[in-house]
């Protein structure tokens, strides 16, 4: 069964995503960015969900981790919980 290991930024709206996203490509500390913006009680951590599986998380989430590039900001991804920008650190 695939794992991987990502850190998100959970917000409101697909603005607040975005421009927080254009801070990232110029050069914002992720985590930093997680601890003052994210609505997840994982962004006290720098947004640091840990390890989890393939299927543990939302179908949306889930696509962008397994599918999507390895250490770069993905989103915003929508979801019911709301926009996520996601960097996955790895997978296997």
């Amino acid at each position: 069964m695939s794992k991987a290991c990502a850190l998100h930024i959970l917000v409101k709206t697909r603005e607040e995503a975005e421009k927080l996203k254009q801070q990232l490509a110029k050069g914002a500390d992720f985590g930093k960015l997680a601890k003052q913006h994210s609505l997840c009680p994982s962004g006290k951590k720098g947004g640091d969900l840990g390890e989890f599986r393939k299927g543990q998380m939302v179908k949306a989430f889930d696509d962008a981790v397994f599918k999507g590039p390895v250490l770069e900001v993905q989103g915003p991804v929508k979801t019911q919980f709301g926009f996520h920008l996601i960097k996955t650190l790895y997978r296997s």
